[in-house]
């Protein structure tokens, strides 16, 4: 069952040092680190129990970019999301596929209500029918810089086989609807970044 709340922590690195420091990171069971597969970035998302307090969350990332210095181009970007609903649940608290997928828009607050039915009618229907996406999870923001909707989506399969699920005909005029009707800013509205693994750097 997916984790209720995550905390997602973005880390810029300087040049060449993302898989140094994805592997200088102190891991935790349910914790997943990853680094971007384009751009000089790590990443990491945690479960969030609803019973952890600000302190103590407070305690955990205090002091961290001091501690990672060496390694960072600038300060780390942190968002809280709630679980909503998944199209294709993960086993965990976190998708354990190789792969993982942020996919993110802004939605306009009068038309959440159409776009949570509008997607099922669509993305999730798409994301339903791929073997390729083995787990697509929705979250949306509690606590963000950069508010809205995040798809967790996890994958194993070369990341070129992977989208090739969102780069259909059909897709593109999903992405097209969305835009015209839901997210703030149209289409520029939407970002995604694909992260791997560690492990599969090295492999």
């Amino acid at each position: 069952m997916p984790a209720d709340m995550i905390l997602i922590s973005r880390f810029p690195t300087k040049p060449g040092k993302a898989g140094g420091l994805a592997a200088a990171m102190p891991s935790t069971p349910d914790r997943r680190i990853l680094v971007a597969l384009e751009g000089d970035e790590v990443v990491t998302l945690e479960p969030i129990s609803a019973h952890d307090s600000l302190a103590a969350l407070r305690d955990t990332v205090s002091g961290l970019a001091g501690d990672l210095a060496s390694w960072l181009a600038g300060d780390i970007r942190r968002e809280l999301l709630a679980f909503v609903e998944a199209p294709k649940p993960c086993e965990g608290l976190l998708p354990d596929t190789p792969f993982l997928q942020l996919r993110h828009v802004e939605v306009k607050p009068d038309r959440m209500g159409g776009y949570r039915k509008w997607r099922d009618e669509t993305i999730f229907d798409v994301v339903r029918g791929a073997e390729e996406v083995e787990s697509f999870l929705a979250y949306h923001s509690t606590v963000s810089g950069q508010p809205g909707v995040m798809f967790v989506s996890g994958f194993s399969v070369d990341p070129t086989t992977y989208g090739a699920v969102f780069a259909s005909e059909r897709y593109r005029t999903i992405v097209q609807e969305a835009g015209d009707q839901f997210i703030t800013g149209g289409t520029d509205g939407l970002y995604t970044k694909i992260y791997q693994a560690p492990t599969q750097l090295a492999a």
